[in-house]
């Protein structure tokens, strides 16, 4: 039992990322499939898929990475809101990260979604986390 599943999906993510790994597996929770969906659409990780084992829900997530090098398309993933003190933005004071190089994922009444949409919406809420 986890009792924070974002740190916990963040800092599977993060280990995988800096020893290299191509797929990391995570979890599935609500929360989980929405953070997943947002990264893929803002070009942090290639894919991610779903699969049951054993009567559990995992995400398998397949990393980013540039150059021959392989370099990690996300440099820094940092939780903001923990269990213990929760952060919240207003639609007029949303986060900026590394000026607008970076996004803020949060969750707000209309979903889970970035800073930027969340400007769009015209909404605030919880910041989960920050990611450059």
């Amino acid at each position: 039992m986890v009792t924070d599943p974002i740190s916990d999906m963040l800092t599977r993510i993060r280990n995988a990322n800096m020893v290299k790994h191509q797929i990391v597996q995570v979890p599935s929770t609500k929360m989980s499939k929405a953070i997943a969906a947002i990264l893929k659409d803002e070009g942090f990780i290639e894919n991610f898929e779903f699969y049951t084992e054993k009567s559990f829900e995992y995400i398998l997530i397949s990393l980013k990475y540039k150059g021959k090098l392989r370099e990690p398309v996300i440099c820094k993933l940092e939780r903001v809101s923990k269990p213990g003190l929760r952060v919240y933005a207003n639609s007029k004071e949303l986060p900026k990260v590394l000026d607008d190089l970076g996004i803020a994922i949060m969750s707000t009444p209309k979903g889970v979604m970035t800073n930027f949409k969340a400007k769009e919406v015209g909404v605030g809420g919880e910041v989960l986390c920050y990611i450059w």
